[in-house]
């Protein structure tokens, strides 16, 4: 990495956690990458199925706070989620 781009690098760790988010976005955004229709498709696709799993309580939801917290436990390794 050059020295311009870890400079930004610290100057955006200082910023709050939704203006870092917008900042990856935009710069992701700037790669202007044509869209992958087919990859597209297929997340709508999931997206579609597992709603509908939630919906009709087909799926048990678990929360951020329970998974990162079993995904630091000291025991996780080995461990099947």
């Amino acid at each position: 990495m050059s020295t311009t781009v870890v400079d930004l690098f610290k100057a955006a760790s200082q910023l709050d956690e939704a203006d870092r988010a917008a900042l990856a976005g935009l710069l992701l955004e700037s790669l202007d990458q044509p869209p992958n229709t087919g990859v597209e498709a297929a997340s709508a696709e999931e997206i579609e199925r597992r709603t509908a799993q939630i919906d009709a309580g087909e799926v048990e939801l678990v929360s951020w706070h329970d998974i990162r917290a079993r995904l630091l436990a000291p025991d996780h390794a080995g461990q099947k989620p």
